[in-house]
């Protein structure tokens, strides 16, 4: 057997899977433990146990967390970060973090470096980088004994040279910096390509611990497998490559639950509605990959471009209380992971969206008797609610008026009937409820290159070309065995506002586990 474990972080429940090939073998869900590592390592624990797995036939475990985001939102453990920014005479206006939440802005400290370098958008030379001021501000930040740094230039994806020569420059002077450049993070934008580099910056000591973390809990339950995180995207990535981008690893929990409902339900383009205890989470697939968000997206206050899903989140849940007391009401607010003690069902004083949906006779949890005094008209109203809130939020993502089948997962799915507005089918898998694990288990790992090259008749295919080869080069770097990487995306948009024939050029692949990384 070649054993995959599959593990998801969510705020109430930690679940695991495991797979032999296609097969599950064993699903658990513990409780989200404060500090993450724990609840992995008794969710990886209890699977071993409740499959009776040979540890020696597990050949990969692949985590999903938030622990990434919530400690950008939390303004938790981020080191301070040096900001280099290659721009020349231009763009000194706008300086580097001039929108970001003060506290935040505090936390990062502010080391920030102009220097010479840069590139026009059209690819010409703004300056030319000087060495001089180069060494003088990596001493600077020697002296200051930063850990970690983010390098940004003017309109790096048309031209990364420069940045590519500061961080060569930083591993020879000071090698023990972590280096972060804005070229492999983000996109056209530079304000907001930098922000994402900064963040990816600050979240790089919390990686290395995440990361060394995780290997010794897996080590500690006698599993020598490798370790593989799950990337934004739907796919996965090294935990070496983790150590490098932690900020991949934003949003993957609504991506794992997106690819976990395709596998589990065989719908590759379909929408996707992940209703946990908290919020509900609403995404699109299409060839069985989350569709991204097209526009700068909002990470703790901080506007950045870098590659995120299209998911539309609400405040509704299988935990969200229904207030009857002025008009009704469902949510925002939640019990969360203390459902199991104040919901009605189980003995609690809380009236929540799953009591409801156990007095309308949808679902057998808890005891039935405690919700037996319930109003049905309220009880109908209530779900009524609920239907037209997550049907409202549906409506939001879809791109087209023809209604599109929908695969419900997670485990709040009780509270919403079949009559989904604006849908040609409700369809609810097998072990939906640990749909997110199921995503992180069968991941292949991805790569994602975005990019705007000056074009003519004679160059197109060899930029195109040259592009691939990047694309598949991150996708091995990321654990991907080098023969199964394959293009399955291409995607080209003619730049017609730049006065040379240039082209926007994203490629996206994927590939197989490397399971000897």
């Amino acid at each position: 057997m070649s054993i995959r474990i599959g593990v998801d972080v969510g705020g109430t429940n930690t679940d695991a899977v495991a797979f032999d090939g296609k097969k599950l073998l064993a699903l658990i869900k513990t409780p989200t433990t404060a500090d993450v590592i724990s609840g992995v390592t008794l969710a990886i624990g209890q699977i071993v146990n409740q499959a009776k797995l040979d540890v020696s036939s597990v050949s990969a475990v692949m985590v999903g967390t938030t622990h990434f985001t919530n400690a950008i939102v939390e303004a938790k453990h981020l080191l301070p970060t040096a900001i280099v920014r290659l721009c020349g005479r231009s763009t000194r206006a706008l300086p580097p973090m001039r929108d970001w939440p003060p506290f935040l802005r505090d936390i990062i400290g502010g080391e920030i470096f102009l220097l010479n370098g840069g590139h026009e958008f059209d690819g010409r030379l703004i300056e030319k980088l000087d060495l001089d001021e180069i060494d003088q501000t990596i001493k600077r930040i020697g002296e200051l004994q930063l850990q970690t740094v983010a390098i940004s230039s003017v309109f790096s994806p048309v031209n990364a040279c420069h940045e590519k020569e500061v961080s060569e420059r930083f591993s020879v002077l000071l090698p023990n910096v972590a280096v972060s450049i804005s070229s492999e993070i983000g996109r056209i934008g530079l304000l907001e390509r930098e922000n994402a580099t900064i963040l990816n910056a600050c979240l790089r000591g919390i990686a290395d611990k995440m990361i060394a973390a995780l290997n010794n809990s897996i080590r500690d339950l006698g599993i020598e497998a490798s370790l593989f995180i799950s990337q934004n995207d739907g796919t996965l990535m090294s935990a070496e490559y983790t150590n490098r981008y932690p900020i991949a690893t934003f949003a993957s929990g609504p991506t794992n639950s997106m690819r976990g409902a395709a596998f589990l339900s065989g719908q590759t383009d379909c929408a996707v509605i992940d209703i946990g205890g908290t919020t509900s989470d609403i995404g699109i697939l299409r060839a069985g990959f989350p569709r991204e968000a097209s526009s700068a997206v909002n990470v703790g206050g901080v506007r950045t471009n870098f590659r995120m899903p299209d998911v539309h989140s609400i405040g509704v849940g299988g935990g969200s209380i229904i207030r009857t007391d002025s008009g009704l009401s469902v949510g925002p607010d939640s019990v969360g992971f203390r459902i199991r003690t104040e919901a009605l069902v189980f003995g609690g004083s809380t009236l929540t969206a799953t009591d409801l949906a156990v007095a309308a006779g949808r679902a057998d949890v808890g005891d039935r008797s405690l919700v037996a005094h319930l109003d049905q008209g309220m009880v109908r109203d209530a779900l009524e609610l609920i239907r037209q809130k997550i049907g409202t939020a549906l409506d939001a993502m879809m791109t087209t008026p023809e209604p599109i089948p929908v695969v419900l997962v997670g485990g709040g799915h009780i509270i919403c009937g079949d009559d989904i507005p604006n849908t040609s089918a409700t369809i609810r898998p097998n072990n939906l409820e640990v749909a997110n694990a199921v995503g992180a288990a069968i991941a292949q790992v991805g790569s994602q290159v975005d990019r705007i090259v000056p074009i003519t008749p004679d160059n197109r295919n060899q930029a195109i070309e040259q592009i691939r080869h990047e694309t598949i080069a991150r996708c091995i770097s990321a654990g991907a065995i080098p023969q199964s990487v394959s293009i399955i995306e291409i995607e080209e948009v003619p730049l017609a506002y730049l006065p040379s024939n240039s082209i926007r050029i994203r490629m996206r692949a994927v590939g197989d586990l490397d399971f000897v990384k």
